[in-house]
């Protein structure tokens, strides 16, 4: 299927690693030139010099932390432009109310909930002028299932999500798409660290990590791929008639709901 993205300016936050750096890898196989922006420069290096050697695409990159004072508005400016954006970075700390104190929660929140909504806010207006676009939010499928031990986590997903349908319910009045992606695990080292942490916690050994993923389909989480590929095909042209929605893709574990 050719889902005729060669050419279409793509942005990524959070790109340098875990699924930001599978999205890279995703749409840079579909002929896309791509503004990543993260924390590590070295890494965002090399990852473009990657992209570039292996698909032959633009590559332009940005080292900054968009929580520090006027980051979201130069990372705006950065990816001013571009066809997709895709709201990426963030790391919202696991723990139940009492684990993650207030500025622990307030920290996850400016990345993760602030970031995607500050952001989305200039670069949508952007779009408008220019006549469309899309924008993509990786939000997680906690936002659905709620977690007494990821309670900020779950509740800042929850928001994120009424945030993706209030706003791409409308948004398609003004030629641009906004759609929000719920993943369930995936294989990436922060998860692979949050797993860890569990197991020592509730198995008293951090090495039993395949012992909590027994109930997952397939027995394990999803690779970054199988979630990557769906965000190329939401943005392309295939899925034109695509927004305010949330797409789940977590195995079936939302839809289970059942006491065996």
């Amino acid at each position: 299927m050719d889902l005729k993205l060669k050419g279409r300016k793509v942005a990524i936050t959070g790109a340098s690693q875990g699924i930001g750096e599978g999205l890279a890898r995703s749409f840079a196989e579909e002929g896309c030139p791509l503004w990543l922006v993260a924390r590590s420069g070295d890494k965002l290096a090399a990852l473009a010099a990657e992209m570039k050697d292996a698909h032959r695409v633009d590559v332009k990159t940005l080292a900054i932390d968009m929580t520090s004072p006027g980051a979201v508005d130069a990372v705006a400016k950065f990816v001013d432009g571009v066809d997709v954006l895709v709201n990426n970075a963030g790391s919202i700390p696991g723990g139940n109310l009492w684990d993650v104190n207030e500025v622990a929660w307030r920290a996850g929140w400016e990345l993760k909930v602030f970031g995607y909504v500050n952001l989305t806010r200039l670069v949508y207006a952007r779009m408008r002028e220019r006549g469309g676009g899309v924008i993509l939010n990786n939000i997680g499928s906690g936002g659905e299932n709620f977690d007494f031990n990821y309670i900020c986590g779950t509740t800042g997903n929850a928001a994120l999500m009424a945030f993706t349908r209030a706003l791409g319910g409308r948004s398609l009045e003004h030629g641009i798409r906004v759609i929000g992606v719920n993943a369930g695990l995936v294989s990436t080292a922060r998860i692979e660290k949050v797993l860890k942490t569990r197991a020592e916690r509730e198995l008293g050994d951090a090495g039993r990590t395949s012992e909590l993923m027994t109930t997952l389909p397939l027995g394990r989480p999803a690779t970054v791929p199988e979630v990557a590929d769906l965000f190329v095909y939401l943005a392309s042209d295939r899925s034109h008639y695509t927004s305010g929605v949330i797409v789940t893709v977590d195995g079936g574990m939302t839809s289970k709901r059942s006491i065996t």
